[in-house]
């Protein structure tokens, strides 16, 4: 069984959230504050004019996803395109993010939000605008962002739909992405992507395909291991992967497939794979994808945090920890390095874990 996402029907909470104030939520100290306001004032002091951020190191510039990931640091500490402390920054990067979109826009009505520079694997800087959008879609803009934002967002859940690989009747039609969205693979961290991407798109009202979503998590399952963890890809299979298999924990979670419900065939499968998760992954140890790993192992724990004690349990200890390795691995001028991609990729990363316990960003709602 597939348990359905729900459409968002109300605007919730964190459309309205007032920006951190003198009362900081649990797990959150002033210390921590202090790290993080330094690190999303290093991101603001590195947006260039068209709204964009770039990004330097072994794998290229990618605008599209280094854009994404700085703004949404930014609106994950109060921040909206129309308010907060960085509304200015916010809101350039929705527009320079629309735009490109927008000049991507097919007359079949599907787009591809992709930037250019060394963007050629264009289905994650897709995915993330898209994840970025739709938070910007949820919260208040004005009448001409709003319809722009619903073209854009509409088109691209079209094309990232069209675009869904098919390993097989044999795997009740299951489907991940690939790179691009010709490619007719599959790859995990790109499916992750697109899942997370779709999931928020749906949670503020927009119409995504459940056969989409049904087979994604499909996906997933079917490329589980039995250790717990979750292969690089279905179709080449392999060992498991521990930054796919946080990311999948966080991806069932978005899905609505728990590992605290009713103990049944799913529950199950998803407690496996915490398992995994937690004899695998630890911070301080990285197996050369530190930053992106604990971008969804942090979302996994505190999305976990509400459905027992130990899963609270799990969090805070988990907290505790990334936050003590954060302080003494930030640099003099508040950034990070970010597992060789560059510091707007690890400066992002870093202030997304920080400020989870805000809870403003929707992705991460439990």
């Amino acid at each position: 069984m597939i348990v359905m996402l729900t459409v968002a029907v109300v605007m919730p909470r964190w459309a309205f959230a007032d920006p951190p104030g003198p009362v900081l939520p649990a797990m959150m100290d002033a210390d921590t504050q202090k790290m993080l306001d330094k690190g999303l004032t290093y991101l603001s002091q590195k947006q260039r004019a068209d709204g964009s951020w770039l990004n330097s190191g072994g794998y290229g510039s990618y605008p599209q996803v280094m854009t994404s990931l700085a703004a949404l640091a930014m609106m994950g500490n109060g921040s909206t395109p129309e308010g907060g402390k960085y509304a200015r920054q916010v809101r350039k990067a929705m527009l320079c993010t629309l735009r490109v979109g927008e000049a991507a826009m097919e007359p079949s009505g599907r787009c591809l939000i992709s930037g250019g520079g060394a963007e050629y694997q264009s289905m994650y800087g897709h995915g993330f605008s898209m994840l970025f959008l739709a938070q910007c879609y949820g919260v208040e803009v004005n009448a001409d962002y709003e319809k722009r934002l619903r073209a854009v967002l509409d088109g691209a859940i079209k094309l990232t739909a069209q675009s869904q690989s098919n390993v097989g009747a044999q795997f009740k039609n299951a489907g991940g992405w690939i790179y691009t969205p010709s490619g007719g693979g599959d790859e995990g961290s790109v499916t992750v992507t697109q899942l997370q991407a779709l999931r928020a798109c749906r949670n503020v009202g927009l119409v995504v395909p459940q056969d989409t979503i049904n087979r994604a998590v499909l996906y997933l399952k079917a490329s589980q291991n039995a250790d717990g963890g979750i292969s690089y890809s279905f179709s080449s299979r392999g060992s498991s992967r521990p930054a796919i298999s946080a990311a999948g924990i966080a991806c069932f979670y978005s899905a609505g497939v728990y590992d605290q419900a009713d103990g049944g065939e799913e529950s199950k499968l998803v407690a496996k794979l915490v398992d995994y998760v937690k004899k695998n992954v630890h911070v301080g140890q990285s197996d050369g994808n530190y930053y992106y790993t604990h971008f969804y192992m942090a979302q996994a724990f505190y999305m976990r945090s509400g459905g027992s004690p130990q899963a609270k349990a799990d969090w805070e200890a988990y907290y505790k920890s990334m936050v003590k390795w954060l302080k003494e691995n930030q640099a003099p001028d508040g950034s990070w390095a970010g597992d060789g991609v560059g510091t707007t990729y690890g400066t992002a990363i870093a202030c997304m874990i920080l400020e989870l316990p805000y809870g403003y960003l929707p992705i991460v709602q439990k």
